[in-house]
């Protein structure tokens, strides 16, 4: 007998996002146990991000289902056609967003708060806290990503590792099961990327579950328990860091890593 600890955190299957005419992603099956780290790889417009924007429901799937801890997420019926349709109420996808993070390439900090207001704000308008407990609450987390001295700053007066670092704290603010990071390193100058790496690390090292879309393949290598090769909008190839990063097997996977052989893992 199978028993619940078994049971996938995430269990993704037939996700499908089209918009428009353009089909984005073209049906992908995962499952995310809980303390996976999976790196995802890709090219640009492979469909990584629009992937962790469909487990956050930031976009809503064309078809396909989405099961979280056990529950599937919507509502099933069969439409005219046959086709299983999916209906979502907003107070349902709040209550996801609260259990699935999402740590976004360009911050998306509010330009009006200090750090910990940023931080805070979920906590007070999401989970109803109080301003004391809220504030407290924030900043433990800054704490936590070495940002307790920064509470007070706007984020006009942080760098951009900083500011990635205020937007972690945020997410781990909501006590998510799920961490979604989308490319978090991208917008920032190489010599911030470490910073901000590092503070995934630590993360990862306190078990945490996490899917990470990122093109810094060699701390993908030493991150991930799982690897992921996403294009055109399907999983081309999937291992771990060795299977995947050091012998793909896939022609399209050793293209793209041989255009990233100046890292060394």
């Amino acid at each position: 007998m199978t028993s619940d600890t078994a049971l996938p955190l995430l269990r993704v299957t037939g996700l499908r996002k089209h918009f428009g005419r353009d089909e984005i992603i073209r049906g992908i099956d995962l499952d995310v146990a809980p303390g996976d780290r999976i790196a995802i790889l890709g090219a640009s417009g492979s469909g990584k991000s629009t992937l962790l924007r469909c487990l956050n429901f930031m976009e809503r799937p064309t078809a396909g289902r989405i099961v979280l801890g056990g529950k599937v997420i919507g509502t099933e019926r069969s439409g005219h056609d046959g086709k299983i349709e999916v209906s979502y109420s907003e107070s349902e996808l709040t209550r996801v967003r609260q259990r699935v993070g999402m740590v976004f390439q360009q911050f998306n900090l509010f330009p009006h708060m200090t750090a910990l207001g940023n931080v805070m704000e979920g906590l007070r308008t999401v989970k109803g806290m109080a301003r004391d407990a809220a504030a407290a609450k924030a900043q433990g987390q800054l704490a936590r990503v070495g940002l307790e001295d920064k509470a007070d700053v706007y984020p006009s007066r942080l760098s951009g590792g900083q500011k990635q670092r205020v937007a972690i704290a945020r997410a781990l603010a909501m006590e998510p099961e799920l961490l979604l990071f989308d490319e978090p390193t991208s917008a920032l100058d190489p010599e911030l990327v470490g910073e901000v790496l590092r503070t995934i690390r630590t993360l990862a090292e306190e078990g945490r579950t996490m899917l990470l879309v990122t093109h810094e393949v060699g701390f993908a290598y030493h991150f991930a328990n799982r690897v992921l090769f996403i294009a055109d909008g399907v999983i081309h190839e999937q291992g771990s860091p060795d299977e995947v990063l050091k012998h793909p097997q896939q022609a399209r996977t050793q293209a793209f890593l041989a255009r990233h052989n100046e890292f060394q893992f």
